[in-house]
């Protein structure tokens, strides 16, 4: 569970921004997504290449 503490004084724009971030690091949503359709293991394993590689492109554009 996500949750963040907020003080008397913090404007509550700040707090949402904070939880915002807290919630998308956390991965919640992104396991949320990946559990309401099933995808075949084969069309995973593609996807994850696809990604390797663009991950591997971008490094190497960094450089």
């Amino acid at each position: 569970m996500v949750g963040i503490v907020v003080s008397e004084n913090e404007n509550i724009d700040k707090a949402l921004k904070r939880f915002k971030k807290k919630y998308e690091r956390s991965g919640v949503l992104k396991e949320f997504k990946k559990r309401t359709f099933f995808i075949k293991p084969s069309i995973e394993k593609r996807m994850e290449r696809i990604k390797a590689r663009r991950r591997a492109h971008k490094e190497s554009q960094r450089d």
